[in-house]
C-alpha cells in the first residue's frame, strides 16, 4: 500500500465538485433540503482519527510512557486513515458542488440554508481529510540511524 498523495485527494475533491456542480444545475429542484447532522458526524470522526493519529505516533515513537504497538494495529489504522481520507474528499467534492451551485440563488431562503449547510459540511470533510492524512502519515515506521545515514549520503552525492 502506497500512501495517499494530496495532488490526488484535493484532485478528487475537483472533479467530484464539478460533476455534483453539473448535476445539480438541472436536479436541485426536486431535492429536498440538505441536513445539518453530517457536520458534527464528521467533525467527530475528525476528531477520533487526529487523536488515535497522536496516539500511535507516540507509540510509534516509543515516547516515555508508551507501550509499544503491535504492527497489525498500525497496517489497521494506516489503511483507515487512507480509506478516511478518500472517502472525506469525496464528500468535500459533493459538498463544494453543492455550494458552487446554490451560490447564484442566496436570495431564496431554502437554496440559502442548503449553501450554508453545504459549506460547513466540506469545511467539516476537509478537516477529516486532514485528520485522516496524519493518521495515515502518523502509521509510517521511522527510519533507522543507518536508513538516515545512507539517506544523507544519497542526497549529498
Amino acid at each position: 500500500m502506497r500512501p495517499s498523495r494530496p495532488t490526488f485527494l484535493l484532485a478528487l475533491v475537483v472533479v467530484i465538485g464539478l460533476i455534483t456542480w453539473a448535476v445539480l444545475e438541472t436536479a436541485y429542484v426536486s431535492l429536498p433540503p440538505l441536513p445539518w447532522t453530517a457536520v458534527p458526524t464528521l467533525l467527530l470522526l475528525a476528531l477520533g482519527e487526529a487523536f488515535t493519529g497522536v496516539n500511535v505516533l507516540r507509540r510509534i515513537r516509543r515516547r516515555p510512557g508508551t507501550k509499544p504497538v503491535e504492527p497489525l494495529v498500525v497496517a489497521r489504522m494506516a489503511v483507515l486513515g487512507k480509506a478516511s481520507a478518500h472517502a472525506a474528499a469525496v464528500l468535500a467534492g459533493v459538498f463544494a458542488g453543492f455550494a458552487a451551485a446554490l451560490s447564484g440563488s442566496l436570495d431564496k431562503q431554502t437554496p440559502r440554508e442548503d449553501f450554508i449547510v453545504s459549506t460547513a459540511t466540506f469545511v467539516a470533510a476537509a478537516i477529516l481529510v486532514g485528520a485522516a492524512y496524519f493518521l495515515e502519515y502518523a502509521c509510517r515506521v521511522p527510519k533507522g540511524p543507518d536508513e538516515e545515514q545512507q539517506d544523507r549520503g544519497a542526497t549529498r552525492a
